[in-house]
């Protein structure tokens, strides 16, 4: 009896010790983008994508988003952030990354949602970048070496301030962040060597929790990673930096011609024994 009565006690204990986790992980929550092109709201997938999420609130929660920049532009495919901050003049400076984390790529790239940029085909390589979905970009972003974790999506109206984000002019601000969105900003400002100021940047003044409640995501359907049953094609192009990788056409038709020379050459010096 007084056996079993020890063990009962020791299953009691295990369980409240992972209780917290439990709760964690059927919890939900919404984040507040203020921008100075007005605010935006996004809900987290908790559930689905914890360990992407944690990292994400990690950096969010140690203001690591505070005064940065949506540094990368691409119209039509994704707007890019949370890589660089804007202290008074450039060049901007790089937001200390934490360890890079595990990919989760459960959910597809629909329009509207949030994913974590990457260093080009390196899985696991996200840390503090992420990026928006201006479009469906499944076909491109879902299966290429095992897909972009996507971990949120944006809620209420809060895309018309991401398209106006993306409808903004593009400028290269020297590598790496050489397509990013100006405002009030021109060609002619560029030759005339204008300097650029907060009053241009595209800020992120702050990312904040404004909802934690377990059932924020109730409402959300977010389709799976259309890549679960397929297969991606043998040759493909991925671009950009962070988000898109770096595998190219030109790439596989370099080493294919030269392994086609280098099988010639064997075969030319066998011939001339």
């Amino acid at each position: 009896m007084a056996a079993s009565k020890s063990r009962v006690g020791l299953v009691m204990i295990a369980a409240l010790a992972v209780l917290p986790i439990t709760v964690r992980d059927v919890s939900a929550t919404v984040v507040e983008f203020q921008t100075v092109l007005g605010n935006f709201r996004v809900n987290l997938y908790d559930n689905i994508t914890p360990g992407t999420v944690e990292n994400f609130l990690d950096y969010v929660n140690n203001g690591a988003y505070t005064n940065s920049v949506i540094h990368r532009s691409a119209p039509g495919f994704v707007i890019q952030g949370g890589g660089y901050t804007f202290d008074r003049e450039l060049p901007l400076e790089e937001i200390p990354a934490n360890p890079s984390i595990k990919s989760e790529p459960e959910l597809s790239n629909v329009r509207g949602t949030i994913g974590m940029a990457r260093i080009g085909d390196r899985r696991n390589s996200a840390t503090s970048q992420w990026f928006f979905n201006l479009e469906d970009n499944s076909d491109s972003l879902d299966w290429p070496r095992g897909g972009y974790a996507v971990f949120g999506e944006v809620v209420d109206d809060g895309m018309d301030v991401v398209d106006a984000i993306a409808a903004l002019p593009v400028f290269d601000l020297g590598t790496p962040v050489n397509s990013a969105p100006l405002r009030d900003y021109t060609d002619d400002d560029l030759i005339n060597g204008a300097a650029i100021d907060e009053d241009n940047l595209v800020i992120i003044t702050a990312v904040i929790v404004t909802d934690s409640t377990a059932d924020s995501a109730a409402g959300l359907d977010p389709p799976p990673n259309t890549a679960t049953n397929r297969r991606p094609p043998p040759l493909y192009v991925e671009s950009g930096s962070g988000g898109p990788g770096s595998m190219s056409l030109l790439f596989l038709l370099t080493i294919g011609l030269v392994r086609l020379l280098a099988r010639r050459r064997i075969a030319w010096s066998g011939a001339h024994r």
